[in-house]
């Protein structure tokens, strides 16, 4: 387990970068895999991962397992490395790369066409 000054930069990295709600993301989560129409690759692991994520914010700090720390990490830098990449203005271009990047996010729960916080 992280220690304590980790765990609180841990959680507000976290929350900065997951920017949609609780609710925001299971209604995602349900529209997107009932709208799948092709079985996802073998390395594409957005849905368990984003259920992961919409546990992890419905938990209090203090319940957090070593199992949500590693997804909560994750998903940091999986949304860091994505925005950093100078993309986040093309999320709403309506290409196909920019539409998989949107799906790929937002199944994380970060919305790529809100404004930073």
């Amino acid at each position: 387990m992280a220690d304590a000054l980790e765990l609180d930069a841990l959680w507000e990295e976290f929350h900065r970068v997951v920017n949609m709600t609780s609710q925001e993301l299971a209604a995602w989560l349900q529209v997107n895999e009932a709208s799948e129409e092709t079985v996802p690759p073998p390395e594409h692991d957005g849905a368990p991962t984003g259920e992961h994520v919409l546990a992890i914010l419905q938990k209090r700090r203090v319940d957090l397992t070593d199992e949500d720390l590693d997804v909560m990490y994750e998903v940091v830098d999986t949304v860091t490395a994505e925005t950093d990449a100078g993309t986040d203005a093309g999320a709403g271009t309506g290409t196909d790369a920019a539409a998989r990047r949107r799906k790929r996010l937002m199944t994380l729960g970060h919305d790529p066409s809100r404004a930073p916080a």
